[in-house]
């Protein structure tokens, strides 16, 4: 590859960037490109830079646009002016959409945009929410221009919606099923059934379900007090979706479900669970908890919706409908009345993991998107 070619990431938070993409990082550095990360730091720039990575702070709010957009579009021009990178990998909206322009403006040589899931924008209604869909397809459609491109989704219903904002989104993109995880790490474990514990995992945000999820609880634990709901998240306090910590507090007086908070051990926190949860109707990728809960041998309900449904099958997982508190009750009380069932389905979604979500295949993918482009740009 000559010189070192660099890298550069784009992503808002840290913490998304540990958690989902590091390992392309490492390996990408393994194969002899610099890698430089701008991103917001919170308190895992001594794990990036102990990993290698150069790291740029770059002030990302992940709420709505308004006057500061403009200010984050600069400080992301200002950053790819300094590295002059050769590649750069956009990851989460907020960079794909500013970032994307960025590079364009830029003549940056490659550009590959990673789309997490396309937002709740995509899946809000009313008409302030047709408003901002229509300025963010606007913005997408700029993002998404840069000639030697590529564009990676997490699932074909997204793809399938960017490809209406432009006609040559299907060439430029590339399906790849989440962010993969390290198999090795998610080994399953005795599901002992005893007592059943049912795990919610997630940003505690009310489209990713949360308030189903305890209403369920509450529906279930009527007549079967022995069943364990978990609730494992933070919250986030820059998103106004948020759960407040006041109902966090009520729900926790009520009993309803313990509340674990955030954690970083996921291993060990679903290795603990009977079957795992997410009732979103967020604009998912493919949810990662979802994979993860699958290496480690639970079955799975989550909604029939799109990234989610893409992260089982009928052998692994239950689909209910967005938005129903009884139908997530329902299907835990048939898992409930078949442990044999919930166990087997469990298996089923660890054979699904191995075929489709491991890590290495996902880190030697991009490294090969990123060859195939640099090879373009000469």
């Amino acid at each position: 590859m000559g010189k070192n070619k660099k890298l550069l990431f784009i992503v808002n938070v840290d913490w998304f960037f540990v958690s989902h993409r590091l390992p392309i990082a490492v390996e990408a550095i393994k194969r002899g490109y610099e890698v430089h990360i701008a991103t917001t730091i919170t308190d895992k720039n001594t794990i990036l830079e102990k990993n290698g990575l150069i790291v740029h702070n770059l002030s990302m709010h992940r709420s709505r646009a308004n006057i500061s957009t403009l200010f984050e579009l600069w400080n992301i021009m200002s950053v790819i002016r300094f590295v002059t990178p050769d590649v750069v990998n956009l990851v989460t909206i907020k960079p794909v959409l500013l970032g994307g322009i960025a590079a364009k403006l830029l003549k940056v040589p490659a550009v590959v945009s990673s789309i997490s899931g396309l937002g709740y924008v995509f899946h809000s209604d009313g008409l302030i929410s047709f408003i901002r869909r229509k300025l963010v397809l606007l913005f997408y459609y700029f993002a998404l221009a840069h000639k030697n491109q590529k564009i990676i989704v997490q699932n074909a219903e997204d793809r399938l919606t960017l490809c209406k904002i432009r006609n040559d989104i299907y060439d430029k993109s590339i399906l790849i099923p989440g962010s993969g995880i390290d198999l090795s790490l998610y080994s399953t474990t005795k599901n002992t059934l005893n007592p059943v514990t049912v795990l919610m995992a997630s940003r505690l945000l009310s489209s990713k379900g949360v308030r189903e999820f305890v209403q369920a609880s509450r529906i279930i634990r009527r007549g079967n007090q022995s069943v364990r709901f978990v609730l494992a998240g933070g919250i986030d306090s820059s998103n106004p979706e948020s759960i407040t910590q006041s109902e966090l507090n009520r729900w926790k007086s009520e009993g309803v479900v313990e509340i674990l908070g955030y954690r970083n051990d996921m291993y060990n926190v679903i290795s603990q669970a009977s079957i795992v949860v997410l009732p979103s109707y967020y604009g998912e990728g493919l949810p990662k908890v979802l994979i993860e809960a699958a290496a480690c041998g639970r079955v799975v309900i989550t909604t029939d919706h799109p990234g989610c449904r893409d992260a089982v099958t009928t052998k692994t997982g239950i689909l209910i409908p967005i938005k129903d508190s009884q139908a997530l009750a329902d299907a835990i009380q048939y898992l409930l009345l078949n442990p044999q069932k919930m166990l087997k389905m469990g298996q089923a979604g660890r054979l699904l993991a191995e075929q489709r979500y491991s890590i290495k295949k996902v880190c030697k993918t991009h490294i090969e998107i990123y060859q195939d482009l640099l090879m373009r740009a000469k």
